[in-house]
């Protein structure tokens, strides 16, 4: 063992010291009245009784999936430490996403506490609740690889695909149940509240309304950073295998060594989130990250190999990640051009503004798309396919802070949700409505980035597949000229419209129950003549109940289909499966994200006084834009992500079974 072998695991330690050490300064802060204090109780009760009810769902399904590989690997090549490598994955993509799901439920009132002395001081909280979990996911992440490397060093690499097995099958449950739950929450808290009531967001007469605060976390925090927990370790996987099969110099631990600068950087960065715009703020730490971590990786580079062509590669991924992300910010801004037409449209009515935010995110696809497919040449032209991984590793090289800027935006918009209602006046209200409007562009950027980042490390996860594949049949014909693949290939790439229109169809017949009940205690408990209080809980269990329900079916399609395509070709049919699903995953999920940014902004857009205002005949059209767009951008587009992963990840593992049948 040399010294650099040791590095990963240390970036790993230091990153979870610095996530309890930010936990201990966020605890120590005032959390504000005792409204403010039994409003954020209920949050944080509500968020962890459904991550408790869903970690049950979970559990069976991962025992299930352990004991299945463990008697497989009796049988087939898969080896036996596989099960054990998918249950530590399981385990600690669950505790990345409660850990923050946790510190973002006790960071909101103190979030909205802190604002009252500036908006500096609101943004220092709510940032650091996002930094504690994006260092939880990339501190769990490297420090479980780096473990499992450490005891098998090179034989590391076919054990850790069930280590990322194990983080993408909780990332598809989190991301699914989560986003059901919170935007059936806020479809029904919008429709009656906003549209049908007439009275402001985040009221606490509207009983939906913690249930919609609850949602933002399990959604939005444990979901998304079991989403990107899943993506980084996927890619570092990724390319440690290909550098191996490939016989690269250091190809085994460089991955490691390159996301080990990535935290580093991350950490240093962290000092430069400081300005007066919160937006400044948050831009500063993530392009100061990537910049200190391109210096980082060219030097060591330099010293570690000589060869700077994986440098270039990574540079290349990183580089990506940045130019979707402005792309994403330019879509869905409320300040850019995209959201102010969609704005514009709200004046005819919610046609027109639905048309044309469908427009909006259709054409938002052009800029990522060409981005990371000029991304993906450049990196396999400077290190053939473990360039492309590569590629994944350096766009994901800065998770630390950039999840730390999309987790930041629940804890904002729970600080202005919790400052209405406990009634801190006016001025409160504006300072944690801007930290929120920052927050929802952060939160649309995040979620391009991971569709970005999750599109590369399918695509490096593809070629590893066909590298192994190669290595059981050296002639097998990976080309057009294969039926079998072309008609993968078609059903590859009708998958990810199946799994939108099931996510999508679950939030619409939850969010009908929401409503119902919002009417109901509405007509019968007198809550708005104020003659009776609102049942927070009883949609907060209609929220729960109907996301665990509707989940099941789709998170187990992307187990299944990939398992019975890989029995009947594995050499074809299975390329072309992940090869289409890919594609017009990719492609919707964008659509899909970006769409509902754009419609979210655009309401904010008139809520700030334009075209009319709150309660103008523009602003109903842009709240139905917007309860449309809602499920789009956090439930369906988001969950893509983790469908064309998860496919790939499930082919790797199960591709020894998938040769012994044949």
């Amino acid at each position: 063992m040399e010294v650099i072998d040791v590095i990963p695991l240390v970036s790993g330690i230091i990153a979870l010291l610095c996530a309890v050490g930010l936990t201990i300064y966020i605890r120590k802060k005032p959390a504000g009245t005792e409204k403010m204090k039994e409003i954020s109780n209920y949050i944080y009760r509500g968020a962890l009784a459904f991550l408790n009810e869903e970690y049950k769902i979970i559990s069976v399904f991962v025992v299930i999936v352990a004991i299945l590989l463990f008697a497989l690997s009796r049988v087939t090549d898969i080896p036996w430490q596989t099960s054990i490598a998918f249950l530590v994955g399981a385990f600690f993509s669950a505790l990345a996403g409660n850990i923050g799901m946790r510190i973002a439920t006790t960071a909101n009132a103190r979030a909205a506490e802190a604002s009252k002395k500036g908006l500096q001081k609101g943004l220092t909280v709510a940032f650091s609740s996002g930094a504690v979990m994006g260092l939880s996911v990339v501190g769990l992440g490297i420090l479980g690889l780096s473990i499992f490397y450490l005891i098998y060093y090179k034989e590391a690499a076919a054990i850790l695909f069930g280590f990322g097995f194990g983080a993408s099958s909780i990332a598809l449950f989190a991301r699914v149940g989560g986003g059901i739950y919170t935007k059936s929450a806020d479809v029904g808290a919008d429709l009656v509240g906003k549209v049908e009531a007439g009275i402001p967001e985040d009221d606490p007469r509207n009983p939906a309304v913690i249930a919609d605060n609850v949602g933002d976390n399990v959604g939005d925090v444990a979901g998304m950073g079991a989403d990107l927990f899943e993506s980084y370790v996927d890619s570092i996987i990724s390319g440690m295998s290909l550098g191996i099969i490939l016989s690269f110099a250091y190809g085994h631990i460089y991955p490691l060594l390159i996301a080990a600068l990535g935290i580093i950087s991350s950490i240093v960065a962290m000092v430069f989130v400081k300005a007066r715009n919160p937006y400044t703020a948050l831009r500063n730490g993530l392009f100061g990250s990537a910049i200190i971590f391109a210096i980082l990786a060219g030097l060591v580079t330099y010293w570690l190999i000589k060869d700077m062509n994986p440098y270039y590669a990574i540079i290349a991924g990183l580089v990506d990640g940045l130019i979707i992300g402005v792309s994403t910010e330019y879509f869905t801004s409320h300040q850019r051009k995209p959201a102010r037409i969609i704005a514009e449209a709200s004046q005819t009515g919610p046609a027109t503004n639905i048309l044309q935010g469908m427009s909006m995110g259709m054409l938002s696809t052009v800029i990522p798309i060409v981005s990371t497919a000029i991304a993906m040449v450049l990196a396999y032209q400077f290190a053939n396919f473990y360039g492309v991984a590569l590629a994944a590793i350096g766009m994901l090289s800065t998770l630390g802070i950039s999840l730390a800027t999309d987790c930041y935006g629940p804890v904002a918009d729970n600080a202005a949700g919790i400052s209405e209602m406990a009634g801190l006046g006016e001025e409160i209200r504006k300072r944690t409505e801007q930290l929120d409007a920052v927050g929802n562009t952060t939160a649309a950027m995040g979620k391009g980035f991971a569709i970005g980042s999750a599109a590369i490390t399918a695509l490096a996860l593809i070629f590893t597949f066909v590298t192994r594949v190669k290595q059981y049949d050296p002639n097998v014909n990976i080309a057009l000229t294969n039926p079998n693949l072309v008609a993968g290939l078609f059903i590859g790439g009708m998958l990810p419209f199946i799994f939108s229109a099931l996510t999508l169809g679950a939030v619409g017949r939850t969010a009908e129950k929401m409503v119902n009940e919002v009417r109901r205690q509405f007509r019968e408990l007198g809550i708005l003549e104020g003659k009776g209080k609102p049942d927070y809980e009883g949609c907060i269990r209609i929220a729960t109940r109907g996301a665990l329900r509707e989940m099941i079916v789709p998170s187990l399609l992307a187990v299944v289909i990939p398992v019975v395509i890989g029995i009947w070709d594995y050499k074809g049919a299975l390329v072309g499966l992940l090869a289409g699903s890919t594609v017009t995953g990719f492609l919707l999920a964008i659509f899909l994200a970006n769409a509902g940014g754009a419609w979210d902004n655009a309401k904010k857009y008139i809520e700030e006084g334009h075209l009319g205002g709150k309660g103008s005949d523009a602003h109903k059209a842009a709240v139905i834009g917007d309860t449309v767009g809602d499920p789009c951008k956090d439930t369906s587009g988001p969950s893509l992500n983790i469908l064309i992963k998860l496919m790939s990840i499930v082919s790797l593992v199960f591709l020894p079974l998938f040769a012994s049948l044949h």
